[in-house]
């Protein structure tokens, strides 16, 4: 979710970074993010099993992040407490495993580019979770909740009408509450004041729940190395390298730096490159209820976002 995907929400206490810092993370999210999608429909199609192909991909980047760090800035760098590390590991459950992992999952029959539209539902579940604190949001904004929730079960019907089944669309759909339950809690956690090393922790975590949760699927039984394709293996490498690494460290810099309004406009960008990607690479099927539930949550997401700035 991108993951992709797409938000942990930054609290009042965040560090303002820069513009052009800001932005840039920004584009990466946009764009790679965008592309994780396609990337995940082409290694779960390469014969790797979806919970432990993810696994494999946040436990590689992790690693190699906290390599990174250790070697830049020394081992100390590393060291985070007690609640510290129980945040990261409930960010990285419910996101990475949850979330992301649902994503994967479902994507074993769902269309790269309609699962990319479910996702960016997930805004409109962060917006249920703060009426459920006590917030209580502006009617522009129920207005792009109905919207959107609309567009989302325009989506899910067409479900017919491509590869996809119904209880995978039922796991996206679970993936993306999971994902914006963690992003919602986030700030009250006690994360590793450090966006990199919270950002390693929870890949390091949400791997190691990922195995896991592969192995009670039993995916180990059906990963078979030898008939894995070469496209596999580079849609993995891309997932660990630009995913990963690249990505998911930017979308932390974003948590930590940026004003969550911002942030949540990369859930419309996102499924646009998803869709655009799919149907230009893997050939997917492009629906007029597939082209409309999208456009409809689109509106719906922009309406949210729209309205949550101008009440900041």
């Amino acid at each position: 979710m991108a993951a992709s995907a797409p938000a942990h929400v930054a609290g009042p206490d965040s560090r303002a970074g820069s513009g052009a810092m800001i932005w840039t993370a920004l584009v990466v999210v946009y764009i790679v993010w965008g592309s994780t999608y396609l990337a995940i429909r082409v290694v779960v199609e390469a014969h790797i099993p979806p919970m432990l192909g993810m696994a494999g991909r946040f436990l590689t980047a992790g690693i190699l992040l906290a390599t990174g760090l250790a070697l830049k800035s020394g081992w100390r760098r590393l060291r985070i407490t007690r609640r510290e590390a129980v945040g990261a590991a409930t960010v990285g459950v419910l996101l990475l495993a949850f979330g992301n992992g649902a994503v994967a999952v479902a994507e074993q029959t769902v269309p790269s580019g309609l699962a990319a539209l479910l996702v960016a539902a997930i805004p409109l579940w962060l917006m249920l979770l703060r009426v459920g604190g006590g917030e209580r949001p502006r009617a522009m904004t129920w207005s792009g909740v109905l919207i959107g929730f609309g567009g989302a079960a325009l989506l899910a019907l067409s479900g017919g009408n491509t590869s996809a089944k119904p209880l995978s669309v039922a796991i996206l759909v679970l993936g993306t509450i999971c994902w914006a339950t963690g992003s919602r809690f986030a700030p009250r956690l006690g994360l590793p004041r450090d966006p990199l090393v919270t950002a390693l922790y929870e890949m390091l975590f949400g791997g190691t729940a990922m195995i896991l949760l592969g192995v009670l699927r039993g995916e180990p039984g059906r990963l078979h190395l030898d008939q894995v394709d070469q496209s596999g293996w580079f849609g993995l490498a891309y997932l660990v390298v630009f995913g990963s690494l690249l990505a998911y460290t930017a979308y932390s810099y974003l948590l930590a730096n940026a004003p969550i309004s911002l942030i949540g406009t990369y859930a419309y960008v996102n499924p646009a490159v998803a869709v655009l990607l799919g149907w230009l690479i893997l050939n997917e099927s492009l629906t007029w209820q597939i082209l409309l539930g999208g456009a409809v949550i689109i509106v719906g997401v922009a309406l949210v976002v729209t309205s949550e700035r101008r009440r900041a």
